[in-house]
């Protein structure tokens, strides 16, 4: 049996280190990048280290949360946001690309609906690029269904990359988490 992922709570001290690794997931193209990055629709970083520290210090209720290996080693990051009802946001799922065929993107998911679960989420959320065709479906794979929400892009803001196209905008998936009794029952 596998043993729970172990999550900590980035400080400081780690967004350096985030940073690197969520660019990297993000943004890499050529030969290394992932099955998740193939789409070339934004340029330029995915994030920047004063980007972090001010949504980390703007939202202390949300939480950077790091995977490691017991050596030290980042294996992933993800963002964990309270909203209202029950519901969390979960943006910035990050590992490195040559990682990502190795189901541990979906260990990390797995790991931060069940951080979430022992804080009281009942649903957790997220936004996606639309034309992100692939990690959509891999995300409904999960247990994520489309709603009929979309957010506009932020094409005024480019401190998050520079869109290459004029069409972009969001859509929101959303995935309702069980109870651990729910979970016991079956």
């Amino acid at each position: 049996m596998d043993r729970p992922l172990q999550l900590t709570v980035a400080t400081g001290a780690d967004v350096p280190e985030a940073v690197s690794l969520i660019n990297l997931a993000f943004r890499i193209r050529g030969e290394n990048a992932s099955w998740s990055t193939k789409e070339e629709y934004i340029e330029g970083t995915r994030i920047t280290e004063d980007l972090l520290r001010d949504d980390m210090a703007a939202k202390p209720h949300a939480k950077l949360l790091l995977w490691r290996q017991p050596a030290g080693e980042l294996l992933g990051c993800v963002w964990m946001e309270p909203e209202k009802n029950g519901a969390w946001y979960l943006g910035l799922l990050a590992i490195p690309p040559h990682d990502q065929n190795a189901g541990l993107g979906r260990k990390l998911l797995e790991a931060a609906e069940d951080w979430a679960r022992e804080r009281g989420a009942t649903e957790i959320k997220m936004t996606v690029v639309h034309v992100r065709a692939t990690l959509i479906e891999w995300y409904k794979r999960r247990g994520y269904l489309l709603t009929e929400e979309t957010m506009p892009f932020p094409y005024e803001d480019t401190r998050f990359g520079v869109p290459k196209r004029d069409d972009l905008y969001f859509v929101v998936l959303c995935k309702q988490l069980r109870s651990e009794n729910e979970d016991r029952a079956e």
